[in-house]
């Protein structure tokens, strides 16, 4: 996510660092300079997203079909001035980045409590300066914008090493974000989304030349010196008393600066003052604390040398292994074709999850919208578990004639109650259905209507519906993908009433678990029938929830219009039937607009907390842990997890799934 204080840096004390150039224009020069090279700017996606997503609503699960013409309109201004784009979106969260990358998950905990606080004070959707993105926004970025015939990467190590990477060996016009480590690679120049005004192609252009000739320093002394101010590899905390001594020898220039500047400039400061050579970054390894690792500031200076580039701060052995890190062998996977697959459809965007748990067993989920204080409904990551668990059985194909038990899948999602100190271990769990579950192999390979079937029937399976096949194959199939969550949805919670924002939230993160089981599953359905334009609208859901909640029949909620009211009624006794198939009772009660007042007056919304932690807890968990699974397992479990604290739970002749309430009813 850049150097801290950086950005502001050089829009307050190095003017020449940045300057308002015309895109256009550039492009022009581009193709005069370069006849045989078209202009193209790569896209760091996830640095954009905010700026792309500009509908009026945002925290009832996005108005998705406003976002898609965003997108749309985005692309075309660039198309009209001839400028190809490339868009890159992280595919991994590196190790050496973990704890990072768990700290802003734990800060963007708390900006959702805020959120959810104002919601209930103001019974309105807080202001732009509380702007959190929707649920599941950089996973239906990704397929929002291969559907608009875009290029897209997904990473296979840290995406801003990829972006540069691309700019400098394409010969890239530049690349367009808001991470200030774009100024620290040597690689193609770094326009702001930021600042970007679209109507005029126009947006600030930051030269890292004139960075370097503002600080006294050579463009390969950038990384030591970022390193120096603290990234995600090298802690800040590790660099206080450093920073001291800087300060101490080179005094402040002005008091008008402000500490983080005047740190700045006392590093650079340093640094220019260095032989560039290994044997100064060694001796600084000596003096600063950095723990066990004595080599951490290498490594952090080895991230930024992108291929063919040398650092004269490290020996010539280390400039380069950065780009050899992202080969890999098959990991969990014991097919070198199907492994390749997965790696190839990972990095062109195609499929979801599928090769981060075959080449290393892990997986990670940000934050969604949700309430922890909310009575009704556990969180997402603990709801869509038990589907998850079967998709990972699929993926790694655990037989039932054999005593091989497959490997755990490292989960690192967020939920309340998940202090993220380190994943949850989740035991993969056979799907219930007649005789083996098809290889990937036949999956991903096979051909004929006979596959097909299979493919289908598999995919419904993760989500125990596996009896299902014939009515929603009848269903158009957006229609079907839709009718499957609702009833997934329906059978793991037991009342179906909560806040808008939260339902709104799980739906769309259910979304993402039918795409990641689709990709599993050979792709039984078009990747295009589980976008959430194709079948939600959050500003729409939300008004029509207060609607229903007010007691508006049935005619009031579909304005009249007779074919839907027929046709939500065969859905709706479609989805009670699975329900009744598996012995669910549909419970739903009307709540008013006093509901959340009357929730909170009578402190309810304390004792939920600890049910949450304890009703939804994961099934297979470290011994260490101390969580436990208070309900019934998934179909077919075969496996029996023996964490502190695990209870087995009873099946019953249909071996059906159902959790055991354990709040208030």
């Amino acid at each position: 996510m850049g150097i801290k204080g950086l950005q502001g840096f050089v829009a307050n004390v190095c003017h020449d660092v940045h300057k308002m150039i015309n895109l256009k224009e550039m492009a022009e020069e581009h193709r005069m300079r370069y006849p045989d090279s078209p202009p193209v700017i790569v896209v760091d996606a996830l640095s954009c997203i905010r700026h792309w997503y500009t509908p009026e609503s945002w925290v009832c699960g996005g108005q998705w079909r406003e976002y898609l013409a965003n997108l749309e309109d985005f692309i075309n201004a660039f198309t009209a001035a001839d400028i190809k784009l490339v868009f890159f979106f992280d595919g991994v969260v590196e190790q050496k980045k973990r704890s990072e990358w768990v700290k802003r998950r734990l800060k963007n905990n708390k900006e959702i409590g805020r959120i959810f606080q104002s919601i209930k004070m103001y019974r309105q959707q807080p202001g732009r300066g509380m702007f959190f993105i929707p649920s599941g926004l950089p996973t239906f970025t990704r397929f929002a914008l291969k559907s608009l015939g875009q290029k897209t990467i997904c990473s296979l190590q840290e995406a801003d090493y990829e972006v540069a990477s691309y700019g400098l060996q394409h010969n890239c016009m530049g690349i367009l974000g808001q991470d200030t480590d774009y100024l620290i690679y040597n690689t193609s120049p770094y326009f702001s989304i930021e600042k970007l005004c679209l109507d005029k192609m126009v947006t600030v252009m930051y030269s890292r030349e004139n960075l370097c000739l503002a600080l006294n320093l050579n463009i390969t002394d950038l990384p030591f010196f970022a390193c120096l101010l603290g990234n995600d590899v090298v802690p800040e905390a590790t660099l206080e008393g450093f920073w001291h001594k800087c300060l101490t020898s080179c005094p402040p220039k002005s008091q008008s600066y402000g500490e983080r500047s005047n740190i700045i400039l006392a590093v650079a400061n340093y640094i220019a003052g260095l032989p560039r050579s290994y044997s100064s970054v060694k001796n600084l390894e000596e003096m600063l604390p950095l723990g066990s690792d004595k080599t951490l500031l290498c490594k952090a200076i080895e991230s930024y040398i992108l291929p063919g580039q040398q650092s004269p701060w490290l020996p010539p052995s280390l400039s380069n292994s950065q780009a050899l890190s992202a080969k890999q062998d098959t990991g969990m996977c014991s097919d070198q074709e199907i492994f390749q697959l997965a790696k190839e459809q990972h990095i062109t965007g195609e499929n979801y999850m599928v090769f981060n748990i075959l080449s290393n067993g892990e997986v990670e989920c940000s934050n969604t919208l949700e309430d922890e204080l909310d009575m009704e409904l556990p969180g997402q990551a603990l709801i869509y578990r038990p589907a998850r668990q079967h998709i990972y059985s699929v993926l790694l194909e655990p037989r039932k004639d054999t005593q091989r038990v497959c490997s755990v899948v490292k989960e690192w999602f967020v939920y309340f109650g998940n202090p993220l100190h380190q994943p949850d271990l989740i035991q993969p769990v056979q799907l219930d259905i007649p005789g083996e579950t098809p290889s990937l192999r036949t999956l991903w390979l096979g051909k004929g209507p006979d596959i097909e079937n299979q493919r289908y029937s598999t995919f419904l399976a993760c989500f125990h519906l596996q009896d299902m096949v014939e009515e929603l194959k009848a269903l158009k199939a957006p229609v079907a993908a839709v009718c499957c969550l609702l009833m997934y949805l329906l059978m793991q919670l037991v009342q179906v009433d909560s806040r808008a924002v939260q339902l709104g939230a799980i739906f769309i993160r259910g979304l993402a678990t039918l795409i990641m089981a689709n990709s599993a599953c050979g792709s039984p359905f078009s990747m295009d029938d589980f976008m959430p334009w194709k079948v939600f609208d959050g500003k729409l859901f939300q008004e029509k929830y207060r609607q229903s909640h007010r007691g508006c029949s049935l005619e009031e909620l579909l304005e009249g219009n007779g074919f839907l009211c027929t046709q939500f009624q065969n859905l709706k006794s479609l989805i009670c039937k699975a329900c009744m198939a598996k012995n669910r009772t549909i419970q739903s009660r009307q709540r008013g607009d006093g509901f959340i007042a009357e929730m909170h007056r009578r402190g309810r919304g304390a004792s939920f907390q600890q049910a949450h932690r304890t009703s939804f807890a994961p099934p297979y968990c470290n011994q260490n842990r101390g969580s436990q699974w208070r309900g019934r397992q998934p179909y077919g479990s075969q496996s029996q997890p023996s964490g502190r604290g695990y209870r087995p739970g009873h099946q019953d002749q249909r071996r059906r799934f159902q959790f055991t309430p354990r709040w208030p009813r």
